[in-house]
């Protein structure tokens, strides 16, 4: 069942290619809180270090911590796992993207909010035929 679902999907962890490009040319970089896997290895189109995560589940972009997402980005040369990073205080934890769970935010007065929307005040009329 692994097989089919790396051979016909690709938001299920990693698929073939991935796994085949991984054998042959990644270096295990380090691992997040999350249980992703960070690697590089070979060159990208732009002369870089190609930089690649195999994600824990399903592949979403929001679940990459701040400081991978700097590495990922060759905004540091240094990944998280070979520094000693401490947050500052002001700094919240990483919560992924709820965007599409019950988590989501849902403003009063959006089709997906619960109970009823309020009532139209002030300057608006609704516009009805014929008028």
């Amino acid at each position: 069942m692994k097989f089919l679902l790396q051979l016909f999907t690709w938001w299920n962890g990693q698929t073939l290619g991935t796994r085949f490009y991984t054998w042959r040319k990644g270096k295990r970089v380090g691992e997040d809180e999350f249980g992703n896997v960070y690697y590089e290895g070979g060159l990208s189109t732009y002369g870089l270090q190609r930089r690649w995560v195999i994600y824990n589940g399903y592949a979403e972009a929001s679940a990459i911590p701040p400081g991978w997402h700097g590495w990922m980005h060759h905004r540091t040369d240094t990944p998280p796992s070979k520094e000693d990073y401490k947050p500052r205080e002001w700094q919240k934890a990483h919560r992924s993207n709820p965007t599409g769970t019950p988590a989501a935010y849902r403003p009063p007065g959006s089709l997906s909010h619960v109970g009823e929307r309020p009532r139209v005040t002030g300057d608006y009329d609704a516009w009805t035929p014929g008028s």
